[in-house]
């Protein structure tokens, strides 16, 4: 009989045959497997914990006032440069063996089978719940999450006033970017805002103002707690296998980074639209479209998936009639539930005027807002009208994302994008109706002048559930992996004015560049993934 580390070695060796172990379910198995699988959720552990040591130095924490910064630890790891330059360390090392460890995990399991699922699910909450504790990193939204709530507080309309409405709105931390920007969030986020400040008391100078942060981090794990359970039911819906698509995005380290450290909103509104879209496809449509309606209800960019609901509610063989009623259907109830809302908070449907609020900006490695950009400061070189340039290409691009949307909704389900004839099985159905939804959310995202690493996230969700298959797609996805982990480390840190800035972020870059180089090109366990031909396991599905 083999010993246990033969059989270990063995399992791990599955990556070359990757179909050797599927279908096995004993408990010998599912025992060697989360054996074998201990090293890497344990190396995911360690690194969590490393960030929130980290988040102590360079985490953002509203710096004038609360309780926290008066503490010594905290004025001592953000005071000393060498204390923020060892936190910075840890906390780009703890990401970068989060990354390591989602690349490993999938390799020591050795094949997607029902023994992969609790394996997965513990290493999904042994990666999650440090993080609970740590600094907001990578962003300050939280902050200004705060400030809308005191605006509500307050009885300010936080669609028409910005941050900046409020007395001493600077001491709790929001981005002076968007202090004067009205919130572009619906009611329901509204009213979490409003939930969280009420419970930290309700002003910087009142209560425990780091209360507030609880209920944030709260609706983030709930959101990837709704993705971890319909994720792979949605998967499995379409024949994909759930297992893999609960690894490859729910556990994705650019998702735990940005939902949970960052404690973005969109983990909520992700975890309510899958939810939404899963009841949709299994044909309880009113449940489906609530869900997805609540989604809107906390980021309105979900629209995008009202009329592929309305497309599942009519079902394979509607004809026009049919679907066209359905999507009538499908408005009347999301715009009704939205206009209740508007009605108990007093503020209507004041956020449609606040929908291209997230537009004002852009980042480098969008495409639309570099061309923009680039374009408007080559016109304004010549003496030309360069913002208007630059708002025209990005109003074209939104235009074009518009169409793309309304193209991939009304072309009958089967054909374009590489189908052939109209699908008639309610399975194929399905899955093509999803991938259409994908691609109309990859238009939005693609075709903006920003893109976010959580926006990335979303197309990662609604792709896995309809498979993204071994060879070049599983490895465009490490790639964009490890790159939107690298942007996360190097974009924003929260470092004092007298500390050098460039100094803390070099040592940041520098520590992704070669981990990650490592990663790709010398680690003898992960190179194989990113080379061509020798993928990940691969799924029965």
């Amino acid at each position: 009989m083999a010993s246990s580390k033969t059989r270990e070695r063995e399992v791990e060796s599955s990556l070359a045959h990757p179909d050797a172990l599927d279908g096995s379910n004993t408990p010998a198995h599912r025992a060697v497997i989360a054996k074998t699988a201990r090293t890497a959720i344990l190396q995911g552990f360690v690194g969590s914990l490393l960030m929130v040591a980290g988040s102590v130095g360079v985490g953002w924490l509203a710096t004038t006032s609360g309780t926290l910064i008066r503490l010594p630890i905290f004025i001592m790891a953000r005071t000393s440069p060498v204390a923020v330059i060892l936190c910075t360390v840890m906390l780009c090392l703890g990401a970068l063996l989060l990354l390591r460890s989602w690349l490993r995990i999938a390799q020591r399991i050795g094949g997607w089978n029902p023994s992969s699922r609790p394996v997965l699910m513990r290493a999904l909450w042994m990666w999650s719940l440090p993080l609970m504790f740590s600094l907001p990193l990578f962003s300050r939204d939280v902050y200004a999450y705060i400030g809308q709530g005191r605006l509500m507080l307050q009885g300010l309309n936080p669609y028409t006033n910005g941050i900046s409405a409020l007395s001493n709105y600077f001491s709790l931390g929001p981005d002076t970017m968007w202090t004067e920007a009205p919130t572009p969030y619906g009611p329901l986020w509204l009213w979490i805002e409003q939930g969280a400040v009420w419970i930290s008391g309700g002003s910087p100078d009142s209560g425990v103002p780091e209360l507030a942060l609880i209920p944030f981090r709260l609706a983030a794990l709930a959101g990837v707690w709704l993705l971890a359970v319909y994720v792979p039911r949605l998967a499995a819906l379409h024949g994909i296998n759930p297992d893999r698509a609960l690894w490859v995005a729910v556990l994705n380290p650019v998702l735990l980074i940005n939902f949970i450290a960052s404690a973005h909103n969109d983990s909520l509104m992700l975890g309510l639209v899958v939810a939404g879209i899963y009841y949709a496809s299994v044909k309880r449509p009113v449940l489906g479209i609530v869900l997805i309606t609540a989604s809107i209800a906390i980021k309105p960019i979900t629209l995008v998936a009202l009329p592929f609901a309305g497309m599942l509610w009519a079902g394979a063989r509607a004809g026009w009639g049919r679907r066209i009623l359905r999507w009538a259907a499908t408005l009347a109830i999301s715009v009704g539930l939205l206009a209740v809302a508007g009605v108990v908070n007093g503020l209507g449907f004041g956020w449609l005027g606040a929908l291209q609020t997230p537009g004002t900006v852009w980042i480098w490695y969008a495409p639309v807002g570099l061309v923009a950009r680039t374009a408007g400061s080559v016109v304004d070189l010549i003496g030309g009208p360069g913002p208007v340039v630059k708002e025209i290409i990005q109003t074209v691009f939104t235009v074009v994302s518009a169409l793309v949307i309304v193209w991939l909704t009304v072309r009958t389900p089967g054909r374009g994008i590489g189908m052939g004839r109209p699908i008639d099985d309610e399975e194929g159905f399905n899955k093509t109706v999803l991938r259409r939804m994908a691609w109309a959310f990859a238009a939005v995202v693609i075709l903006a002048p920003v893109i976010q690493p959580w926006y990335v996230v979303w197309l990662l969700v609604f792709f896995a559930v309809t498979g993204i298959p071994d060879g070049p797609a599983i490895r465009t996805v490490f790639y964009l992996t490890a790159f939107f982990t690298l942007i996360g480390l190097t974009d924003q840190l929260s470092v004092f004015g007298w500390i050098p800035l460039a100094v803390v972020r070099g040592v940041a870059i520098a520590i992704a560049v070669l981990f990650i180089a490592y990663l790709v090109f010398y680690d003898k366990k992960t190179h194989v993934l990113f080379r061509a031909r020798r993928g990940i396991v691969k799924s029965r599905s």
